[in-house]
């Protein structure tokens, strides 16, 4: 049986691949803006994707908020000590949460403030006690 082998020389160096147009270089991981696929793994998230992320998930969230207001225009009566007015629904629930976040991030802004101050303090007496 004759077998459909073709023999190379041994004496004859092999022909050097080339690249496909477009294509990654035979034997190299896939380069994309210089970065090849290896490199891209070990550099984890960034800040500009994290800050895409967090601005597509505020538009959806922007989106739907407008979609509830819309949707909840019933006029509501509050009363707050001797005051009396109305809002729309969907306005005054708005309002509820926005002074929500705000009362929240106040407590928190208080709690960084105070986390630096002991820090602060931490170093500088840590400062005083190194010998020189």
């Amino acid at each position: 049986m004759a077998e459909n082998r073709r023999e190379e020389p041994e004496n004859v160096p092999a022909a050097p691949m080339e690249p496909l147009p477009g294509g990654p270089a035979p034997g190299r991981h896939e380069e994309v803006g210089g970065l090849t696929s290896h490199d891209r793994h070990k550099l984890g998230r960034t800040r500009a994707a994290t800050t895409w992320t967090g601005l597509v998930v505020g538009i959806v969230v922007a989106i739907l908020l407008l979609i509830f207001i819309l949707q909840n225009l019933d006029s509501v009566t509050f009363e707050l000590f001797a005051w009396e007015f109305s809002l729309p629904a969907g306005i005054s629930l708005l309002l509820a949460a926005i002074a929500g976040a705000l009362i929240m991030a106040l407590a928190g802004g208080v709690r960084i403030i105070q986390i630096r101050r002991v820090a602060k303090r931490a170093g500088s007496a840590s400062d005083d006690t190194t010998p020189r």
